[in-house]
This record gives C-alpha cells, sequence and structure tokens, in this order.
C-alpha cells in the first residue's frame, strides 16, 4: 500500500477515530494526539495490513489505554497528513461523544472498564474485537463493560452528575490548570460573586462570563479543600488551618452557573471540611 494510498484511508478514518479516543479519554486534545500518533504507526509499519480501518481502531484504542495508564504527554510528531488540522467542528463531536456528567463518572473507572464501556456502549465494537485490544478474553471484556456500565448506572441517575462530583471536578480542574475542563464545566452564562467580608479579603467583586470565569481558575485555588456549608457541597480557602474564603457553588443540570465568595464569619463558621460526599470525621 503506497504512501498516497494510507493517507487516503486515513483521512476517511479520521473523524471516526477521533471520535472513538475523544469518547475514551474525554480530552479533545489528547483525542488528537492519540490520532496522530495512529496515523505515524500506519504510515510507517512495513507490515501488510489486511483491514486498515480495523488495524486503526486497534492502534488508536490501544493508544487511549495507555495514555489512561500513565497520562503522560507524548512528542509532537514530526510528520502527519495533509489538511489535519483541528476542525471547530470537533469540539461539537467531543460535546456530543462525552457529557459532563458522563466523564465524571468515566474518570472513576479503571482504563481496561472505560475501554470497554465506550468501545461497547457508544461505537458498538464486538467483545471479542475489545478483547484483542485489551489482551483478555471475550468473556472477560464482556464483564468489564457490564460492571462499568453498572457503575454509570450508579452513579448518574438520569444522565446528570451529582453537584457534588460537579464542584470537586471544578476544583480539580482548577488546581491542574485543565481550562477545556473549567470551560466545560460552567454554565454559559454563569457569574462570580463576593460578599463584603471576601471582597475586603481580596476577591473579586464580580466576574462574567464562561471564559472569563475559567481563566479567573485556572491553574488556582491550590489551598482550596472540599466543604460542606449547611448540606450544600462547595469548596473553601484554607489559611493555617482555618476557612477564610467560601467557594459557595451553584449547579445546575450537571454544570456550574454561579460562585459567590463568601467571608462572613456567621458563613464561615458554618463550614464543615468533607471526604467526598460525607462529612470528614
Amino acid at each position: 500500500m503506497s504512501t498516497v494510498e494510507r493517507t487516503k484511508i486515513f483521512e476517511a478514518e479520521r473523524p471516526r477515530l477521533l471520535r472513538l479516543a475523544a469518547g475514551v479519554l474525554a480530552d479533545h486534545a489528547e483525542a488528537e494526539d492519540v490520532v496522530q500518533q495512529a496515523w505515524l504507526r500506519l504510515h510507517r509499519t512495513e507490515a501488510e495490513i489486511e483491514n486498515p480501518p480495523a488495524w486503526l481502531t486497534t492502534v488508536t484504542t490501544r493508544l487511549c489505554l495507555d495514555r489512561l495508564k500513565a497520562r503522560t504527554p507524548v512528542p509532537a510528531p514530526e510528520i502527519g497528513p495533509p489538511d489535519t488540522a483541528p476542525d471547530p467542528a470537533d469540539e461539537v463531536v467531543l460535546a456530543d461523544a462525552v457529557g459532563v456528567a458522563l466523564q465524571l463518572v468515566l474518570d472513576r473507572l479503571s482504563p481496561q472498564q472505560r475501554v470497554a464501556f465506550v468501545l461497547h456502549e457508544s461505537f458498538g465494537v464486538e467483545f471479542s474485537t475489545i478483547a484483542a485490544v485489551l489482551d483478555t478474553t471475550p468473556a472477560a471484556a464482556r464483564k468489564l463493560a457490564s460492571r462499568a456500565r453498572a457503575e454509570v448506572g450508579r452513579s448518574a441517575p438520569e444522565g446528570r452528575a451529582a453537584d457534588g462530583e460537579v464542584v470537586d471536578a471544578f476544583m480539580a480542574a482548577a488546581r491542574q490548570g485543565d481550562l477545556q475542563r473549567l470551560v466545560r464545566l460552567l454554565a454559559p452564562g454563569v457569574t462570580v460573586t463576593a460578599d463584603d467580608a471576601a471582597i475586603l479579603a481580596g476577591t473579586p467583586q464580580r466576574i462574567d462570563g464562561r471564559e472569563e470565569v475559567a481563566a479567573f481558575f485556572d491553574g488556582s485555588a491550590h489551598a482550596a479543600l472540599p466543604v460542606f456549608v449547611g448540606s450544600r457541597p462547595a469548596a473553601a480557602w484554607f489559611h493555617r488551618g482555618r476557612a477564610r474564603v467560601l467557594f459557595d457553588i451553584t449547579v445546575v443540570d450537571g454544570l456550574v452557573a454561579h460562585i459567590t465568595f463568601r467571608a462572613a464569619p456567621e458563613v464561615l463558621a458554618q463550614v464543615v471540611r468533607r471526604d467526598g460526599q460525607r462529612p470528614r470525621a
């Protein structure tokens, strides 16, 4: 098979491979990297490939599995097929492939469960193929997908994540500087406000808009810890063991819709540390 033929095949398969990688990894940039790596392997292999689409599916999935296991960056490839610049429509593909609620649940699955679930449930891949990718038996692959499906059913009733999971995912993305994930977790009309005590402590008085709020939190909140305020899950900035500013987060339909910085003493008195969705012992 010539380079031209391989490029033509890859270009025909690229949208599907990108959907697959985005579905497994829940990250558009990583999905692009993985698909590019799959192209490089196709370009460089000297073996005769009987079924290029199946071969590309296997290679892409195994690269995703490696990413899930390690989450380490892959060097940028030095060559690539023509006209493979990221398409803005791919962002829509990603939004369709993995909703925010499902993404939060997938993050808790093992890499093998996640691959088995996404391949079978989203793409209808046979368990014999999944087994080959995971180097296991079809029965074991079926069991991995079944366990993942049960976890998704328990954790995301009606397709939505619990408010506390959204709060924790948002704060984790802020600490990790994951701007893309911050944006995905924010409602389009999100606002940030603050009470007088918080403003005196140095918080902004108001921030409006998804991009602006995401930019403010990007790489910040390293001293924020998960808390309850009353019965609501939230986060708070702690200093010398004491809560100084509460991040009172309102979640609507699985997205962060409003954040209020609160530092009034009577509010901070209600703050209780938590582990996950339970008060800390």
